[in-house]
């Protein structure tokens, strides 16, 4: 079955100077998610990651001034090198789905999909993100989000970039 966002989507496109390969082995690894993944500044630890459908990535971003938030990805579907679709949630420890803690607007559910292209070597990767089962209001908040998404994220794969041109 496939979920589909409800609302406006936030849509992200970075190009990376790697082989799309080894971009999705970055998406789909533990040893390279822990190394990019999550906001700038945050130490990101692995509880779990079963990258398959059906499966999950659950991880906790922790801040330097030590405040720490947990988060859950649930795999929808994966095709090798090409797309990455997951349901993103705040977790708890155990891995329950929770609200925000900084905002009770932020729908508990976020659909991503992430595709991969490649030309000559060098890949474009584009996000596109949207609530599922929120609330017209949540709806609006989080279409609300989308530039301090766009820095949050914009950061996130800056990390993404140094870390595949690095390996590359």
């Amino acid at each position: 079955m496939t979920v589909k966002s409800e609302g406006k989507e936030l849509i992200l496109t970075r190009v990376l100077h790697a082989p799309r390969e080894l971009v999705f082995q970055a998406w789909s690894e533990v040893e390279h998610l822990k190394r990019w993944w999550g906001p700038k500044g945050m130490e990101i630890s692995v509880a779990q990651l079963d990258f398959r459908p059906g499966g999950f990535f659950h991880y906790n971003m922790k801040a330097p001034d030590g405040q720490q938030m947990w988060g859950k990805f649930v795999y929808q579907e994966i095709e090798a090198f090409e797309k990455i679709v997951w349901i993103n949630s705040f977790s708890d420890e155990a891995g329950n789905i929770v609200r925000a803690p900084f905002s009770d607007l932020i729908p508990l559910q976020i659909r991503n999909a992430v595709t991969f292209s490649e030309h000559n070597g060098v890949t474009t990767m584009t996000l596109c993100s949207g609530p599922i089962n929120a609330t017209e209001e949540e709806r609006r908040f989080f279409e609300g989000m989308f530039e301090s998404m766009r820095e949050g994220f914009g950061g996130t794969f800056d990390q993404l970039e140094q870390y595949v041109a690095n390996l590359a």
